[in-house]
């Protein structure tokens, strides 16, 4: 294989893992076999050791990147939905990690991971859109929000599980371990960017305007 195709291969290896050690072998044929999961295969043997931190760090500087790039899109649907950008920025961070690209196993899309019924609810034309995306995705979390009158914690839950399942639940956060571990992750990235955090600016106010500031419990009901 010549070297700049092998660069180019352990570039695509690595993209998706989380500590990405390459190994290789050439077979008799002489084709050259990559891989970042030997399983046991006595025949590769390291090429590359990217540390998890470097991966990482690449991770979080995409994040930063994207999300300077899509505040715009985010203050104009929180004013126009009366939507903190704390929340909506706390939910991309949770779903997508702002890739507008990402799509679910389940079939969710965009920076919001909406699923087909939503985004056809919610007058989204090109659910991988981000102007598409992120205005109907906060035009469902202002509709969560007023089903559960201000209670960001259950409309949080909704946003995961959906509002039948919070109904149900007796209005508490349904007993779904991702239901459960998404609303503390989601209310984290909320109190987190309410401070400040993560370079976006204007996002302290209330998650609905005009609602009373709340104290987020994430404890389980």
């Amino acid at each position: 294989m010549k070297p700049v195709l092998m660069a180019a291969a352990l570039l695509l290896l690595c993209g998706g893992t989380a500590e990405a050690d390459i190994y290789a072998y050439t077979d008799n044929s002489g084709v050259v076999h990559l891989t970042n999961v030997p399983a046991g295969n006595d025949r590769y043997r390291m090429v590359m050791r990217t540390p998890k931190m470097a991966v990482a760090v690449a991770r979080a500087d995409f994040n930063r990147v994207a999300r300077r790039r899509y505040q715009g899109l985010i203050h104009a649907a929180a004013s126009r939905y009366q939507v903190s950008p704390a929340l909506i920025n706390a939910v991309i961070s949770a779903e997508s990690g702002y890739n507008a690209g990402a799509v679910s196993p389940k079939g969710a899309v965009g920076l919001m991971q909406l699923i087909p019924a939503t985004a056809l609810r919610f007058g989204v034309a090109n659910a991988f859109s981000p102007t598409d995306n992120i205005d109907g995705g906060t035009a469902y979390l202002a509709h969560l929000l007023r089903i559960f009158s201000g209670d960001l914690k259950l409309a949080v839950a909704a946003y995961n599980a959906g509002s039948n399942a919070v109904i149900q639940a007796g209005y508490h956060i349904p007993p779904f371990a991702e239901t459960q571990a998404y609303v503390p992750r989601v209310l984290a990235y909320y109190q987190h960017y309410l401070n400040g955090g993560g370079t976006v600016s204007g996002v302290n106010q209330p998650p609905v305007a005009n609602a009373a500031p709340q104290l987020i419990q994430v404890s389980n009901p």
